[in-house]
């Protein structure tokens, strides 16, 4: 199975793939809306803004394993995302990133990852990039600001 053949399912209950997505750069991240980390959210966004007509897109996990910071539905994800953020990057339904439920997804991502190849999620807002070919280039540790990621994200936008 390749990486754009794994199923996902948006935050409005939608089943599809991540074919939508091939040849685009994306950046990965499990997030949480009641973490000391849910600020973050303002970085994404800014990222997804200024490089989102370059080919780049943020794809947002909401979880739910780290200390219960993310309890909400996705309905009430999606309008806290909206409404304190103005979230407009793809969110999708929640997910585990770790254990015996890990979304194939995290499985593939962790896997596949030239850094912390197989290790565990250490925390909400941790980070992949995926270059336009569905490759793992980097994993980024969850206290990582989504600004200082500016230069990794070019670097793949002109690959």
């Amino acid at each position: 199975m390749s990486f754009y053949d794994i199923s996902v399912r948006t935050i409005s209950g939608e089943e599809t793939t991540l074919a939508a997505y091939k040849g685009q750069v994306l950046l990965i991240v499990n997030t949480a809306s009641k973490c000391g980390l849910t600020p973050q959210y303002k970085g994404l966004q800014a990222l997804y803004e200024r490089y989102r007509n370059q080919g780049l897109v943020v794809l947002g996990f909401p979880c739910n394993q780290f200390a219960g910071q993310e309890p909400g539905t996705e309905e009430e994800i999606a309008q806290f995302c909206d409404l304190n953020y103005g979230v407009t990057f793809p969110l999708f339904a929640k997910i585990d990133v770790n254990g015996p439920h890990t979304h194939p997804l995290y499985q593939y991502l962790k896997a596949n990852a030239p850094e912390g190849n197989g290790e565990d999620i250490e925390w909400n807002f941790a980070k992949f990039l995926v270059d336009k070919n569905g490759q793992v280039s980097k994993r980024i540790g969850a206290r990582v600001q989504p600004e200082e990621l500016t230069s990794d994200i070019e670097s793949l936008l002109k690959a």
